[in-house]
């Protein structure tokens, strides 16, 4: 009975799937029908001329075929990967056309060779460059191995090229043109529009379009309303007053405007006088200035005071700007021997520079030349300039100082603003370049200075300036910057023991030597316990000698303290070593031994083996029901 009942239906569905497979039959050949008469096409636009007498093309028509019949009817049918070898005929390259449009994009993967950069040449192992015909044989590799069509597509032509070796030992390049199925889940299935896949061709400019474009591509760029279309202007951002980096501008003698300026060094050493001031910006410059001293004492400008002090000053930058003139705060007189001496400012008071001629030849000196200037200005919330104090040096200079040097400063400071604020080196740990935070012990706490330079400073001399004369300068002690410098000490036979000691003394240590350095860069003043002594170790001299300091050297130790992810640097000691002489000051004296003192900083790591530190292992603290062996207990 069964069997009855299967040949009942075999009888009655066997013409259904004769005509199925007839009709799949069909379809499988208009589809290759087609699929040769597109290939056909291909070959026609290709000029290829010798089509029947090609087993090259052979292999593409049907490589083409079976991709077709792969995409329609799914990997039921094998899509065999072609081979065929070279040599590679190619269409000549097409010059751009005349008629303002540029020829339509490379489609064919087969055609698209990214390795061909010389026109008309072979480029050197590219595989696909239709330039390369006799140089194929002397190929060694394949620059470009693989060239993939349109990535965005579910199915793409994938072109591969290879090398092998022949008979007579030469290289022969073979091409393999397979379909390539993409897993992307937003790939596209199949697009109407293939222009749709790539950027718009623009206008190529011609003789008869130029017009046309200018017009177009001008009003885009820099809002001509040539066209008649309507665009929304939008108003730059501007501002009455001044903002950061904004040039500082002055009243001109011409009544016109001119911009605050700022000596500084230009390419070499010597003094530019055109570096402008910009707001904001703080600037400490110094820089060499070379002048004959008896013509340039009193003729140039750079030596008079007036020169830095009469400029006017525009409060904003807006033409309803106010003027504020400079006003001179302070003035120090310094003598051929660097000592100083603070000027009481009384009315107008104007000093000039004068020459001062000797008896003795060449021993003209120069007086009130400027030395030094220093700009501070004061500015509102709305970036108006409030009013410009200066503070100046004038010295007397003679030909021995020439060339001689000047430094410039400018500083802003914000009107009705607490400018007491104290700054950090860190947080918490010291940062590498940041000066060190020194102060000294009081009732309170620690109190130390509020300048960004900090107090603990270090002699910044040289091997020429002399340490019984001055000026010294002094450079803030950074963090992890080892310093070494000096000067040369020069002793006559009336030279007292116990002053020169003082003076030597006060230049390596400086004014204000602090006694306590912070450990951390953020460690608060209040805070005493945060902060580490300085360990004073003066190395002993004969009881009858003269004890001369010689050389002073700082040395930091410092650690790693926290976590080995982010450790923080923290200093643990400070110790100020002072050597003195050992011989009688008879010895060093009469000018004709001299001697070096110097002065020096080292930061030294005392940081032990960094040791990982693990948590215990967790013990399992587990209770069970009092029934849970219910109920076999």
């Amino acid at each position: 009975m069964d069997a009855f009942v299967w040949v009942l239906i075999t009888l009655y569905t066997w013409p259904f799937f004769e005509f199925s497979v007839a009709q799949n039959t069909d379809d499988f050949n208009s589809t290759f029908a087609r699929a040769n008469e597109s290939v056909i096409d291909l070959l026609g636009r290709q000029n290829f001329t010798d089509y029947e007498n090609s087993t090259a093309l052979d292999v593409e028509i049907v490589s083409t075929a079976s991709n077709v019949v792969s995409t329609r009817y799914g990997t039921g049918f094998s899509t065999p990967s072609t081979t065929e070898s070279t040599p590679l005929s190619m269409s000549p390259q097409v010059p751009l056309p005349l008629s303002g449009s540029l020829p339509p994009s490379v489609t064919d993967v087969s055609r698209i060779c990214p390795c061909d950069q010389l026109k008309d040449q072979c480029d050197p192992n590219c595989c696909c460059d239709p330039d390369c015909r006799q140089e194929l044989a002397l190929f060694t590799s394949c620059t470009v191995k693989t060239v993939r069509g349109e990535p965005k597509l579910c199915g793409q032509d994938v072109v591969t090229y290879t090398i092998s070796e022949t008979i007579d030992g030469y290289a022969q390049v073979q091409r393999s043109v397979q379909q390539e199925v993409n897993l992307d889940v937003f790939c596209i299935q199949s697009t109407n529009y293939e222009a749709g896949l790539s950027l718009a061709a623009p206008e190529v400019p011609t003789a008869g379009n130029f017009d046309g474009l200018y017009k177009h591509f001008v009003q885009f760029l820099f809002g001509s309303a040539n066209n008649g279309a309507t665009t929304s202007k939008v108003e730059p951002l501007t501002s009455p007053g001044y903002l950061y980096g904004d040039v500082i501008e002055t009243e001109e003698e011409s009544r016109g405007r001119g911009f605050f300026r700022l000596p500084a060094p230009s390419v070499t050493a010597h003094c530019s006088d055109l570096n402008p001031a910009a707001f904001l910006r703080e600037q400490s410059n110094r820089c060499m200035r070379s002048l004959v001293l008896e013509r340039d004492c009193t003729t140039l400008q750079a030596l008079n005071m007036h020169s830095y002090t009469d400029p006017r000053l525009l409060s904003k930058k807006s033409e309803d700007a106010r003027f504020v003139a400079v006003e001179v705060t302070s003035i120090v007189l310094q003598s051929l021997e660097g000592t100083q001496t603070q000027l009481s400012i009384t009315g107008d008071l104007s000093l000039d520079p004068l020459l001062l001629n000797s008896v003795a030849p060449d021993s003209a000196v120069c007086i009130n030349v400027v030395l030094q200037v220093g700009y501070t200005v004061t500015y509102s919330e709305a970036g108006d300039i409030v009013n410009v104090n200066a503070s100046l040096v004038l010295g007397a200079i003679d030909r021995n100082m020439v060339p001689m040097e000047q430094e410039f400063q400018i500083e802003f400071v914000q009107q009705n603003v607490d400018q007491v604020a104290l700054h950090s080196s860190g947080n918490p740990g010291y940062v590498v370049g940041l000066p060190l935070l020194a102060g000294s012990k009081t009732a309170d706490g620690i109190v130390h200075s509020a300048d960004s330079r900090g107090d603990f400073t270090l002699l910044h001399g040289s091997k020429l300036s002399n340490c019984l004369r001055g000026p010294h300068h002094r450079s803030p002690v950074l963090f992890g910057v080892d310093m070494v410098s000096g000067c040369t000490l020069m002793l006559d036979e009336t030279a007292n023991c116990s002053v020169v000691s003082e003076v030597v003394l006060g230049v390596l240590r400086g004014q204000s030597f602090p006694q306590y350095v912070a450990s951390f860069g953020n460690s608060p003043s209040q805070n005493p316990m945060d902060w580490v002594p300085i360990r004073n170790q003066t190395k002993p001299t004969e009881a009858q000698s003269c004890s001369i300091p010689l050389s002073l050297h700082l040395e930091v130790q410092w650690t790693q303290y926290g976590s080995l992810v982010n450790p923080q640097a923290q200093i643990v000691s400070v110790i100020e070593v002072i050597h003195t002489n050992t011989s009688n000051l008879a010895l060093l004296s009469g000018g004709s031994r001299v001697m070096s003192v110097t002065s020096s900083v080292t930061f030294v790591p005392v940081s032990a083996a960094a040791r990982p530190g693990f948590k215990a292992s967790p013990t399992i603290d587990a209770k069970l029901p009092y029934d849970f062996f219910f109920p076999f207990v």
